[in-house]
């Protein structure tokens, strides 16, 4: 990604050690952007509609999310759908990283408006090793822009 584009990513994962795994390689890929970290599928819907906690915050345009399935509160399917059904977030890109590898779950995803679906490794060092990748992988992806506070 580049500077002149400033995408945000918010990363929904619920496991401390998955999130700071993901942005320690994010980092190693040379990936400088802002990342938000929320634990439960609630708190992204209050992040991306800025209400809750959010309530009167902006965020930046444009966004990633890079999100889990496995959530409290909300999981990541619900998330989904709700981003999908809104004008203000349909067009936001959204990258599942889950460990769900199931085919039907992979298909329900792109059913529901995933862009992109990784499955992490269990092992560590292929777990590091494919976040590097999607490190390398959002490098050069573009995303849609919207207008600045439009959420």
């Amino acid at each position: 990604m580049t500077n002149k584009q400033e995408v945000t990513i918010l990363l929904v994962e619920d496991d401390l050690g998955h999130a700071r795994l993901i942005e320690k390689n994010l980092r190693r890929s040379n990936i400088t952007n802002e990342i938000v970290t929320v634990s439960d599928g609630q708190q992204a819907i209050d992040y991306l509609f800025c209400v809750g906690t959010y309530v009167g915050a902006e965020h930046p345009s444009p966004m990633l999310v890079l999100l889990d399935l496995n959530l409290p509160v909300l999981d990541g399917y619900q998330v989904l759908r709700r981003m999908r059904a809104d004008g203000r977030t349909k067009h936001i890109p959204v990258v599942i990283l889950t460990t769900t590898d199931d085919t039907r779950e992979v298909a329900h995803c792109y059913e529901l408006g995933c862009n992109v679906y990784v499955t992490k490794p269990v092992d560590y060092e292929q777990f590091s090793e494919a976040i590097s990748k999607l490190g390398l992988f959002l490098a050069v992806v573009t995303v849609p822009t919207g207008e600045k506070g439009s959420l």
